[in-house]
């Protein structure tokens, strides 16, 4: 029995009692039934369009603006590449100095709030260069570079669009981001395109399920998926479908009802279109009330597990959990047990198990303010991202300035390149046509 699975057991067995009283309070479920490859093929072809998701994605058109050294071990990379209608997204890649022959690449998907600028998404991009991978970090739209006023925790992308009949749009537009996020990544000499993962926090687990449930020929087996503060994708009137999130969550899931089953087949049959390329983990506080609303604990997760496999008739690639004992909303990406997961799927060049397991851990609200990189307000409690224990390798941290992709010159110059206004012009165009593929529009 490995460490990770005596932990996972062991996680397990402290919430035996927390999970009891949610079986009998499980919503309905519709029985799963059991879809061919090409049925399953057609769904996600169709899921694609309805989510004006484009068909072949648009080029990269990379460019870097600058590389700065960490320390003796990493480096950064300033770095921007086009999305739907030829918007920009600011990226900072974290580089290992030294690589070891072909080295893995993770890409982060950050939850309401965030951006590359979240002290999570630092933190993971630093751990897991020193481990020796190439981590992409991004901000999404209508945050930090890509909000008008360049502030984070913005919210830009939540508010109503007028004009836009389809607010499922903007939901696709941030699912394709996570899609040329991981052509980025492989697009980089130095990466072993089968040693690629992607990790998703809140609403970002939610993108990233998505992305990589849809994913088509342009990209490669997404080798590992990591999901925290997320992954129950639940059924209909539940709580993807609900609250103010229309735009990014609730519209982009209900544009999915059309799936065999309704909206309560909806996630069994994004897991079983995932399942095609490799595992997903999925890490959950058991008093996340955030996302934990209708009781979606581990019998949730059996019943989903179940249902995955009657679509697909194979019991490989389920979704696997971790449960952190009396915990809310948090990306759990840095701590040990997401660590040792992604060591055995991705096979770190610079860590063995041995030494994951050995490393100290330190409190994230700590080296938060040790180093002022910023945590989303409210977050810094012990419960949510505060009481995070991270692996601790002394990372340092970085400035606002150095987290900047985008020389300020370039982007006054013509900010409409990578925020909001610059996207809405040509999605609003594209509602007035008969077509739903956006591709052609692009420059």
């Amino acid at each position: 029995m490995t460490s990770f699975t005596k932990l996972v057991l062991t996680r397990r067995a402290l919430c035996v009692k927390a999970f009891a009283f949610a079986i009998a309070l499980l919503p309905a479920i519709t029985h799963a039934q059991t879809l061919t490859p090409a049925q399953l093929k057609s769904l996600r072809v169709r899921a694609n369009q309805a989510l004006f998701i484009d068909s072949p994605l648009p080029p990269l058109t990379a460019h870097t603006f600058a590389t700065l050294p960490v320390n003796a071990n990493l480096r950064i990379e300033h770095v921007t590449f086009a999305t739907q209608f030829g918007v920009r997204v600011p990226a900072i890649v974290y580089v290992p100095m030294h690589p070891h022959g072909k080295v893995p690449a993770i890409v982060v998907v950050n939850g309401h709030g965030g951006d590359k600028s979240s002290w999570y998404a630092v933190y993971t991009g630093l751990l897991y260069a020193t481990a020796g991978a190439v981590v992409v970090t991004y901000d999404p739209i209508g945050e930090f570079e890509r909000s008008v006023t360049r502030a984070s925790e913005a919210g830009e992308h939540d508010k109503p669009i007028p004009g836009l009949t389809h607010p499922e749009r903007v939901g696709g537009l941030m699912i394709e981001d996570v899609q040329q996020a991981v052509r980025y990544a492989v697009s980089r000499p130095e990466v072993d395109t089968t040693r690629i993962a992607v990790l998703g926090y809140s609403m970002g687990s939610f993108h990233t399920i998505l992305a990589t449930a849809l994913a088509g020929p342009q990209l490669p087996k997404i080798r590992a998926v990591v999901l925290s503060g997320g992954g129950n994708l639940d059924g209909a009137n539940q709580y993807w479908d609900q609250g103010r999130t229309l735009n990014c969550q609730a519209g982009p899931y209900r544009a999915l009802d059309f799936f065999p089953g309704g909206g309560d087949a909806r996630g069994p049959i994004l897991y079983a279109l995932r399942a095609r390329s490799g595992p997903t983990l999925v890490l959950n506080g058991t008093e996340d009330s955030l996302i934990t609303r209708f009781n979606e604990l581990e019998p949730f997760f059996v019943d989903l597990r179940n249902r995955i496999a009657t679509i697909t008739g194979s019991r490989t690639n389920l979704p696997e959990t971790v449960w952190y004992n009396n915990v809310g909303h948090r990306p759990s990406f840095m701590t040990r047990a997401a660590a040792i997961w992604l060591d055995t799927q991705l096979h770190f060049p610079n860590w063995t198990i041995a030494q994951i397991e050995a490393f100290p851990t330190v409190r994230s609200a700590d080296w938060v303010t040790q180093t002022g990189v910023r945590i989303s307000k409210g977050y810094i409690v012990e419960q949510k991202e505060g009481g995070i224990l991270a692996l601790d390798l002394h990372l340092p941290g970085l400035s606002r300035e150095q987290l900047t992709a985008v020389p300020l010159d370039l982007w006054e110059k013509d900010s409409t390149l990578y925020t909001l206004p610059g996207w809405i012009p040509h999605a609003l165009a594209a509602e007035s046509t008969a077509s739903s593929s956006v591709q052609s529009k692009h420059p």
